[in-house]
């Protein structure tokens, strides 16, 4: 070994000796993430394989072809449509619960009344604890064609009772209302950790300056948070064709009537795997959903890498 190679291991040996409170601190998430990340890993190889439980995953023979159990879904003729569906509702999801969860963040933050503060935070916050069973259950009491709230007010105002389970069109807004009712509380957290960390000499010397409340949101606040927004907006992109199978799940259920307007490649695939029980056909659109999400986020970032390198991922 050279002597820079020999220092070279020295100094690793070193910093890790001088870092090791941090490192076993780190370890627990480690170990955590190692064996429910990146063992499960290991059951992509049944998007190849004709899989059954008496020869287990490493014994079940391989597909014919390399992409035979990919034909179910490509060849189904609603492959474009759910992963369409997938990737347009995630893109909605990230624009109308980034926008909602810094514009509340801001409001928040310039919220003179702490007390006001706090339970707004709270209200906003509460429904990212609700279970998707609990939405769905709330919303089948407010939409349902009989007996929901939504139908008894146009009843007592003698209008005609609107059948929302079938309407297709209107779910594609419905969907996006709940997911911003139970999920923008946890975004706003986060924004408005970063919005309070904001210098206040910042704010003083532009109040000095002259500057109103919506000058100093858009020239000290958002360039502040920008760097957070940046990172949250990728992490959300790195999932933007993964469909949340609890949300759409539990809104629509088993309504076929509402299929092509709502259906995503989770929903698809679990619906296939019920009628099919073939494990390796769920596996191929699970890797299919892979490879367009690490695509995604690899272009993504890229071009996040050449505009502000600051504020990539990697």
């Amino acid at each position: 070994m050279t002597a820079s190679g020999k220092g070279r291991g020295n100094a690793f040996f070193h910093e890790l000796k001088k870092s090791r409170t941090l490192l076993l601190m780190l370890l627990p998430a480690a170990v955590t993430i190692f064996i429910f990340a990146y063992l499960p890993m290991g059951g992509m190889i049944l998007a190849f394989k004709n899989f059954n439980y008496r020869d287990g995953i490493w014994g079940s023979p391989w597909t014919e072809g390399i992409f035979d159990n990919f034909q179910f879904f490509f060849l189904s003729g609603k492959a474009f449509s759910v992963t369409a569906n997938t990737f347009l509702y995630n893109l909605s999801f990230i624009a109308v619960n980034t926008g909602l969860a810094v514009l509340f963040a801001i409001i928040l933050s310039e919220a003179g009344n702490k007390y006001f503060k706090k339970i707004t935070q709270s209200a906003i916050f509460l429904p990212y604890f609700v279970s998707w069973v609990i939405v769905g259950t709330i919303a089948y009491n407010l939409l349902n064609y009989e007996n929901g709230v939504v139908n008894g007010v146009l009843g007592m105002l003698g209008l005609e009772p609107v059948n929302i389970y079938a309407n297709g069109p209107a779910w594609r807004i419905l969907i996006v209302v709940f997911n911003a009712w139970k999920s923008v509380g946890y975004s706003m957290v986060v924004y408005l950790a970063a919005v309070t960390g904001v210098d206040m000499q910042l704010h003083e010397s532009a109040k000095i300056d002259g500057a109103n409340i919506f000058q100093r949101v858009r020239h000290v606040t958002f360039p502040a948070i920008l760097p957070t927004v940046v990172t949250m907006v990728l992490l959300d992109v790195s999932k933007i064709f993964r469909g949340n199978l609890d949300l759409f799940y539990q809104l629509v259920g088993k309504n076929g009537a509402l299929y092509d307007s709502t259906d995503v490649i989770d929903t698809f695939v679990f619906r296939s795997l019920l009628e099919t029980s073939d494990i390796g056909l769920a596996a191929s659109a699970g890797f299919y959903q892979s490879i367009l999400c690490f695509a995604t986020i690899m272009l993504v970032n890229g071009i996040v890498k050449r505009v502000q390198s600051d504020y990539a991922l990697f």
